[in-house]
C-alpha cells in the first residue's frame, strides 16, 4: 500500500505540472490574439482536480513516510507555482523521503 500511494504521489506531481502547462497554453490562447476560451474551459477543471489529488496525496505520503511538518508544508506549497511539484518530487526522491534509497556512494579507487 505504501509503495502504491507513493507511486500515485509521483504520478500526481507529474500530472499536476503537465496540467499547469496545458492551462498556461489555454490562458495564452484566451488572452492572446485568437481570443478563444476553450482551452481554459477544458484545462481549468482538469488542473483543479489534479491539484486536489496532489494535495490529498501529499498528506497521505507525508503520513506514511513520516515527513516533518516543514517538508509537508513545502510539498503543499509547491502545488501553487507552475512546475514546482516536479522539483519537489525530485528533491524528495534524492533525499530518500519517498522510500527510495539514495545512490550508494562509490568506493574510491586508487589512481596509478
Amino acid at each position: 500500500m505504501r509503495e502504491k500511494v507513493t507511486r500515485l504521489f509521483v504520478a500526481a506531481a507529474i500530472a499536476e505540472a503537465c496540467s499547469w502547462l496545458a492551462l498556461l497554453v489555454g490562458m495564452l490562447v484566451k488572452y492572446g490574439p485568437p481570443d478563444n476560451e476553450l482551452g481554459v474551459k477544458i484545462f481549468g477543471p482538469i488542473h483543479g482536480g489534479l491539484f486536489i489529488a496532489y494535495v490529498l496525496l501529499v498528506l497521505a505520503v507525508a503520513r506514511l513516510h513520516r515527513w516533518s511538518l516543514l517538508a509537508t508544508v513545502v510539498a503543499l506549497a509547491s502545488g501553487v507555482p507552475p512546475f514546482a511539484t516536479l522539483a519537489y518530487e525530485r528533491w524528495a526522491r534524492r533525499r530518500g523521503m519517498l522510500g527510495v534509497d539514495r545512490q550508494p556512494a562509490r568506493e574510491v579507487a586508487p589512481v596509478g
